[in-house]
């Protein structure tokens, strides 16, 4: 039986921060005294009472002990030990509220963070607007006479603004745009004024702190001349940390952090001593993120092994700092792992002085190591096995078990001292004993201070007694109740388990039962989610949630039963179609039912009973169709209570240009974040073409050029021109032949222009007093489903095919429904899939250097392929659905790791 250790819960994927203490901050902070920034003068650590206030708000985001471990932890060492946070100037210009927030916060609990920042999206609008084109060589920016001149204004604006806002939260800062970093030419004939660090000036930074106010840092460097240089903020925060040893390297990114580019998660942790080789290995691995992977390594093997890298958003900056569980990416060094089967290929002096500071029954003498290594060698006499697990200074051991026989191994052990805790080994360790055993069983007691951790870890759970047992990977009830029985006698259970729903019954396990779980094994959560890990049991399934669609007789509708009918989570209520009432619904196996003819005042009366009657309404009708129904099922969900109220899913082109706020637009790889904060449940799924098309120049929009406007030559199987006979479905005249249609002012062209406006942000070429429009052609051709289209986007600088694979490779990072590949994507193989594929990337060759031939250089060429019924439609329905109604948002959705390619 694993004791109440000292073992802490590991990083989760995907955690992320309730938002409380930032928020509280920002209010608490706004005082009008505060408003105004204060002269530099030497100030005491902040208020004990503020403090502990502050303190108390951490407590939202994790437990009481972990918050005040890390908080210790980070105050054992001298101030300028703390952090070195890396600041893109992105983050400045997006989100300078939470960061300022967030530096805040650190202060208020005595921290003093060193920000060193970039610039350098401001500092290409600035270039754009004076007329001089941003140029790049082996990804380092040329800095000529009047690009330094410029950088020097833009960092120094920008180096205010953090300053202005920290002092307006009440935070002491001290801006410091020079003085810092001292440096040599790079290559002066190849990046003229660019920098290469050779001396960092650490007084400047640490009479900041002495002073009592936070460094806020320019990478701008100067020669032993005086001579300025440009250095990129990365590389200036690096050589900082070099010199100052601190505890946290950070880097803030809008991503929140690493994510693996074959399974689409959140990479929590990354010991480098033990996956760096294997890690760039992977075939995700390249450009940018190999680079920034090797530099990260190169500064950590300078640096001593209690130093670390957070890579993470600046709105979870506190959860990432204060909780085992984490929020974005953390690497370290680490130690490597080992695993052996034989205590004689241990230490075990090392091992029995583990366990005897960490395990409970031998540390309080209940019993000893000897006896422990008796048993294990009576277990191995006797045909069974052990594995013991561990890392090469002894801070987490393991114990894995299996007696003659059984299949199923059981964890005994797992021990970890505080400094492996704080470096998250521990996870590091669960990954490989699961490797090593699919299944497993453990059991710890109720009073275990750390029971969050394996239940997040577990597949379910059965109380008994004064312990709970764990398993993970068992899903057979008959072995569930035998371990139980196994491990805690013949004590029988107050009540039956229960069951997942593909379990059959089973008689229930041995022990005094308090509660049970059975895990569901569900899609992780998507980048950006803000849920909150829960400290308690995982409740059984709930119900199915019900469907109500109307419109079935198109394509999208027979796509989205068949969705449905593979759906864990959701079950057709009713099928409404005029043309097919009374006629069974073709294509769904969990009920035999039949279509219906639901007109608008009967959707509303079956709106009023609640969600018992329907959770979601699907509207897969035509254009300017749906809004009778829309009206009836507001009118009715009006009196009902917000959990009552079902949501609406509208497929039609009705609310895609909804300026009221009520309806969300549906395409989560580039709305996500309105999806998930929408309170209306109203949501509008995009157009076919436009989907395509959005997902090919979204990447580009910082790159865009002002003047000349983006062109999509569309072309759709005929099943985008719908069930109603025209000459764009009929095969027969479509033999041999491609039809242009709409080609100028096409629903679509407007949503391309209207939605991606939207995404653009200050700084971007197009926005709201600007708006992006976009020159779209589309055809139908002779194949059924699928669309193809190529896209010619205008930039304001050139770019290499290496670049623009770079650019949506790390934009679509994490997405499991974008692939990018680098050739050509072909309609037949994205047919019936649900994907869309983005590749074939082409620019134009460089020829004359003035002129239109220059200006038709500065292009970006490229394909996107998709199922007009399925990504497009159908199955971007479902993902809305799941994200509105708070499953997994890819829950019930066929996936791909790798897009089929001819």
């Amino acid at each position: 039986m694993i004791g109440a250790s000292r073992l802490i819960r590991p990083r989760r994927i995907g955690a992320a921060a309730s938002r409380t203490p930032l928020a509280a901050i920002g209010t608490a902070s706004s005082a009008a005294a505060r408003a105004h920034a204060r002269p530099y003068s030497y100030q005491s650590r902040p208020d004990t009472s503020e403090k502990e206030t502050i303190v108390k708000l951490l407590y939202n985001i994790g437990s009481k002990k972990e918050v005040e471990q890390y908080l210790r932890h980070f105050s054992s060492v001298e101030s300028q030990k703390f952090a070195v946070i890396k600041v893109g100037g992105a983050v400045i210009s997006d989100d300078l509220a939470t960061l300022a927030s967030a530096l805040t916060f650190l202060n208020r609990v005595g921290l003093y963070p060193i920000v060193v920042h970039g610039a350098g999206p401001q500092l290409n609008q600035r270039l754009e607007a004076a007329n001089i084109e941003a140029r790049y060589e082996d990804g380092i920016r040329i800095t000529d006479g009047p690009t330094l001149a410029i950088a020097r204004e833009v960092f120094a604006s920008e180096n205010r603004k953090l300053v202005e806002a920290l002092e307006r939260l009440g935070t002491r800062a001290r801006p410091i745009t020079g003085g810092v970093f001292v440096a040599d030419y790079l290559n002066r004939e190849k990046y003229d004024r660019v920098g290469r660090i050779v001396h960092v000036n650490r007084e400047v930074v640490e009479s900041s702190i002495r002073a009592g106010c936070l460094p806020i840092l320019t990478s701008l460097a100067e020669t032993p001349e005086g001579q300025i240089l440009n250095v990129n903020a990365d590389i200036a925060a690096g050589e900082l940390a070099r010199v100052l040893e601190p505890l946290k390297i950070v880097y803030l990114n809008e991503k929140n952090g690493l994510y693996h580019g074959t399974t689409g998660k959140r990479i929590e942790t990354i010991h480098l001593d033990e996956e760096y080789d294997e890690l760039l290995k992977e075939p995700w691995v390249r450009y940018g993120t190999k680079l920034k992977l090797k530099e990260i390594k190169e500064l950590l093997d300078t640096l001593p092994r209690s130093s670390s890298v957070a890579i993470i958003s600046a709105e979870h900056l506190h959860k990432e700092l204060f909780t085992h569980s984490g929020a974005g990416t953390l690497i370290m060094r680490g130690h490597r792992l080992f695993s052996e089967q034989d205590l004689a290929s241990v230490d075990s002096d090392r091992l029995r002085a583990l366990l005897m500071e960490q395990d409970p029954s031998i540390a309080s003498g209940e019993s000893t190591a000897a006896s422990y290594w008796q048993k294990l060698a009576a277990l191995k006499r006797a045909g069974g096995q052990y594995w013991i697990y561990g890392d090469e200074p002894y801070q987490v051991a393991a114990i894995v078990t299996r007696t003659p026989g059984q299949g199923i191994s059981v964890l005994d052990k797992f021990v970890a001292s505080k400094a492996a805790v704080l470096g998250n080994i521990t996870d590091n360790a669960w990954k490989l004993i699961v490797r090593d055993h699919p299944q497993l069983v453990w059991s710890v007691p109720r009073t275990d201070d750390n029971l969050s951790w394996h239940f997040d870890r577990a597949d379910g759970s059965w109380g008994a007694g004064d312990n709970i047992v764990f398993w993970y990977g068992v899903e057979d009830w008959k072995k569930i109740s035998s371990m139980v029985s196994a491990m805690h006698g013949a004590a029988r259970a107050s009540t039956p388990p229960s069951p997942a729903p593909s379990a059959p019954s089973a008689p229930a396990p041995a022990g005094s039962r308090g509660y049970s779980t059975m895990a569901r094994r569900v899609a992780p959560r998507a980048a950006g989610s803000t849920g909150r890990r829960s400290y308690s049991t995982q409740r059984p399934p709930r119900p199915a949630l019900r469907v109500g669609l109307i419109g079935a007789r198109g394509y999208t509708g027979r796509e989205l039963i068949k969705l449905i009918d593979g759906h864990p989570q959701f079950e057709l209520a009713y099928v409404s179609s005029r043309e097919l009432a009374g006629k069974p619904v073709p294509n769904y196996t969990k009920a035999q039912i039949s279509h219906v003819n639901l007109s608008a005042q009967q959707v509303g009366e079956l709106t009023r009973e609640g969600r018992q009657a329907v959770d979601v309404w699907i509207m897969a009708l035509p254009n300017n169709v749906a809004a009778p129904f829309v009206a009836e099922i507001n009118n009715a969900a009006a009196q009902l209570s917000p959990d009552q109220q079902p949501v609406v899913v509208d497929l039609s082109a009705d609310y895609r240009f909804d300026t009221t706020g009520q309806w969300a637009y549906g395409l989560p790889e580039l709305h996500r974040a309105s999806l998930r904060n929408s309170t209306t449940g109203r949501i509008s799924n995009p157009g076919c073409y436009a989907t395509g098309s959005q997902l090919g120049i979204a990447p580009l929009l910082p790159y865009l050029d002002s003047t000349r406007l983006p062109s999509v030559f569309g072309v759709s199987g005929y099943s985008g021109a719908g069930t109603k006979p025209s000459p764009k479905n009929d095969p027969g005249f479509l033999q041999d032949n491609l039809i242009p249609y709409a080609p100028v002012n096409h629903i679509h062209e407007r949503e391309i222009g209207h939605s991606l406006t939207r995404l653009c942000k200050p700084e971007y070429p197009f926005g709201a007093q600007n708006p992006l429009k976009v020159q779209f052609s589309p055809h139908v051709a002779p194949f059924f489903q699928g669309i193809a289209l190529t896209l010619h986007v205008p930039l304001r600088m050139s770019m290499s095919v290496k670049d623009m694979v770079e650019v949506y490779r790390e934009f679509y990072q994490g997405e499991r429904l974008v692939h990018v590949v680098e050739s050509a994507p072909l309609v037949r193989d994205n047919s019936e899939k649900h994907y869309a594929v983005v590749g074939g990337f082409a620019v134009p060759p460089h020829g004359e250097d003035s002129g239109s031939a220059q200006l038709a250089e500065r292009r970006a060429v490229l394909n996107v392929t998709l199922d007009n019924l399925l990504k497009c439609a159908a199955t971007q329905a479902i993902q809305n659905m799941n994200i509105a109604m708070g499953i997994g948002e890819y829950t019930g959705i066929p996936l791909a790791d790798k897009p089929t390619m001819s």
